[in-house]
């Protein structure tokens, strides 16, 4: 019962992921028909269900778009793993704030980078002027696509590929 399913909106865009009892309880409750199965089956006392890989609601939702977390992981993978002052790829980051707090620099993605623990050093609780560094390219506060939302799932669920359209171009 906790294999995934994809769930997209009325116009085939996709939403989230549930689980398969949800899944089961929307389309039983005529909230939301099968597009794609499994191959599983999923028995209750009275009935079996083919288990749902992809449901498809029948009204519209309209929902604001998702936000990205601003994590340390999520920096890391804004800035490509990449010293975003010397230009080093490696696994070994920090994260740097372009303008020291104690200055009044925001704990926020246009004020947070990625950078090797050297240049971090380097810079330490200055500013770039005062460090006589520059930035390789501006923070920003990345949007987030449906690969995002969906990007743990995909490997695995390869019968998703057709109603996710940057599926493609993530694989390039």
């Amino acid at each position: 019962m906790d294999g995934a399913v994809l769930v997209l909106n009325q116009n085939y865009e996709p939403l989230n992921v549930c689980n398969a009892r949800r899944a089961i309880v929307l389309v039983d409750r005529g909230k939301a028909e099968v597009l794609e199965h499994n191959g599983g089956v999923l028995r209750s006392p009275t009935r079996s269900y083919q288990q749902p890989s992809v449901i498809r609601l029948i009204y519209l939702i309209k929902r604001p778009r998702p936000m990205a977390k601003l994590t340390r992981h999520e920096i890391f993978a804004r800035d490509n793993h990449t010293c975003q002052y010397c230009g080093a790829r490696t696994k070994d980051l920090t994260i740097d704030h372009v303008i020291p707090r104690h200055r009044g620099g925001k704990h926020s993605w246009d004020n947070l980078v990625s950078a090797c623990k050297a240049c971090n050093h380097k810079k330490g609780g200055k500013t770039l002027e005062e460090a006589h560094m520059t930035l390789r390219r501006q923070p920003y506060q990345p949007s987030v696509t449906t690969h995002y939302v969906l990007r743990h799932y995909l490997q695995s669920y390869t019968e998703w590929q057709k109603f996710i359209p940057e599926w493609e171009m993530s694989r390039s």
